[in-house]
């Protein structure tokens, strides 16, 4: 039982974990302000675009039975702009990392390092100093 206890808390310090718990609880909120914004907002002004008509009344009978079609436009629409409003946070922040990441010059590689280091040291040993702090691209004249 005490191993089943450890592996368990190991379980859950994990940092997966802790981040898709985070995200499922940000999840719920953003898709309540969602709901809001096609319920409160978006469908009454597509019902004034179209008429006036109500989608959730819209239904289909026989017999007994309806079928609650204005309830699955609803849900469509609600599916759609869930789906767009994430495409655009997610382009936000991709433009925003993307002009971090051009803000910071990319590291040097290890070999150009090392070949910059050979450069310099060949110019101490076989040209002058002035040489070198002229034209640091070309190589120095030999004598």
């Amino acid at each position: 039982m005490k191993k089943f206890i450890h592996d368990f808390k190991e379980f859950i310090s994990k940092g997966n974990v802790l981040d898709l718990a985070i995200a499922v609880v940000i999840g719920n909120a953003f898709n309540a302000i969602v709901t809001s914004l096609v319920n409160d907002v978006i469908m009454p002004f597509v019902g004034i675009i179209i008429g006036g008509i109500d989608f959730t009344d819209i239904a289909i009978t026989y017999k007994t039975s309806s079928i609650m079609v204005g309830n699955f436009i609803q849900s469509i629409i609600n599916f759609l702009i869930i789906a767009l409003s994430i495409f655009v946070m997610i382009q936000v922040f991709q433009k925003l990392s993307h002009k971090k990441k051009e803000e910071t010059p990319p590291p040097k590689r290890e070999e150009v390092i090392l070949l910059e280091e050979i450069r310099d040291l060949l110019r101490k040993t076989t040209g002058s100093k002035e040489e070198a702090k002229e034209h640091p691209e070309k190589p120095p004249k030999k004598k």
